[in-house]
C-alpha cells in the first residue's frame, strides 16, 4: 500500500477516534484549575514581548508600546484581533503581519531578523492582501494555500498565526476556523495520531505519523486535516460536561501547545 493510501487511512482512524478519556481528563483538569480564566475562550491568552527588541521594524502597530520601553510588555490574542481588524480596514496587510508575528516569536531574540527579511520580500504586501480577501470567500484552508511557499522565510508556523487573527478579525463565516499550527501542536498529534495507528493496527504507524505530522512544511491538505480534527475535538470536549466553551477550537489549539494533554502516556 502506498505511503499516501496509509496517511489517509490513518486520517480516517483519526476523526473516528477524536480525543481519548485520558485527554478529557487532562483538558478538564487543567480548564479547572490554570487554564479557568479561559473559561469564556482563548482571547486572554497573553504572551510576554520586547518593545524595545523590535526597534528596526516597521510598521509598528499603535497599540503596541513605544519601542523606547526597555521593560517587558504583554499582550492577548484579544488584543492581536482588535490590532489586526483596525489594520486590514486600512488596508495595512503588513502590520497585521508584524502584531501576530510579535505575538508568535514573544520575547525570541531571533525574531526581530526574521521578520525585517520577509518584511523587505517585494510580494509580501500583495500575498497578504490575496490571503485575506481568499479567507474570507474560500476559507481557511483556500488561504493557506495562498500563502503556502509564496513569500519567503515566512513558513506555516507563523503564517497560520496571521490566519488565525485574520479569521477572528474578518469574521470569516466558512468553517472550520483558520487555526495556529506550528511544531509542538504538531508533535501532540502526531503523538496522538501514532497511537490511534497502531491501536487500529494500521501498518507502520509511527512512521506514517511521523510524515503526516512533521515538524514543519505542512501541506495545505494536512492543515484542511487538522483544522477538521480540531474542530470536530472540540465540538466533543464541549459536550463533555467539563465546561469547555462552545465553538473553541482554538483553546484547544492552546491547550495542545502548553502540553496539557500527553498522548503517550
Amino acid at each position: 500500500m502506498r505511503r499516501q493510501e496509509l496517511a489517509d487511512r490513518l486520517d480516517a482512524e483519526l476523526m473516528k477516534r477524536l480525543l481519548p478519556a485520558t485527554a478529557l481528563r487532562a483538558v478538564g483538569g487543567w480548564l479547572a484549575g490554570s487554564g479557568a480564566r479561559y473559561a469564556i475562550g482563548a482571547g486572554a491568552h497573553a504572551v510576554q514581548y520586547a518593545p524595545a527588541h523590535w526597534s528596526g521594524i516597521e510598521p509598528w502597530p499603535d497599540r503596541f508600546l513605544e519601542r523606547s520601553r526597555v521593560e517587558t510588555a504583554t499582550v492577548t490574542r484579544a488584543q492581536v484581533v482588535a490590532i489586526t481588524r483596525e489594520a486590514v480596514r486600512g488596508g495595512r496587510w503588513t502590520e497585521a503581519l508584524v502584531a501576530s508575528y510579535v505575538w508568535g516569536q514573544g520575547r525570541t531574540g531571533y525574531g526581530p531578523h526574521r521578520l525585517k527579511g520577509i518584511l523587505a520580500e517585494p510580494n509580501v504586501a500583495a500575498a497578504l492582501a490575496e490571503a485575506g480577501s481568499t479567507l474570507r470567500k474560500e476559507g481557511a484552508v483556500a488561504a493557506y494555500r495562498v500563502l503556502y511557499g509564496s513569500v519567503r522565510g515566512l513558513g506555516p508556523a507563523f503564517f497560520t498565526k496571521l490566519l488565525y487573527f485574520l479569521d477572528l478579525a474578518l469574521d470569516a463565516p466558512a468553517t472550520p476556523r483558520a487555526l495556529v499550527l506550528d511544531q509542538r501542536v504538531a508533535r501532540v498529534v502526531r503523538a496522538h495520531a501514532t497511537r490511534v495507528g497502531r491501536e487500529s493496527g494500521l501498518a507502520s504507524a509511527s512512521e506514517v505519523a511521523t510524515w503526516t505530522w512533521s515538524d514543519g512544511g505542512w501541506t495545505p491538505h494536512r492543515y484542511g486535516v487538522y483544522l477538521r480534527w480540531t474542530d470536530a475535538a472540540a465540538r466533543q470536549l464541549a459536550s463533555s460536561g467539563i465546561g469547555w466553551p462552545e465553538a473553541s477550537p482554538d483553546l484547544l489549539e492552546l491547550a495542545l501547545f502548553d502540553g496539557v494533554w500527553d498522548p503517550t502516556t
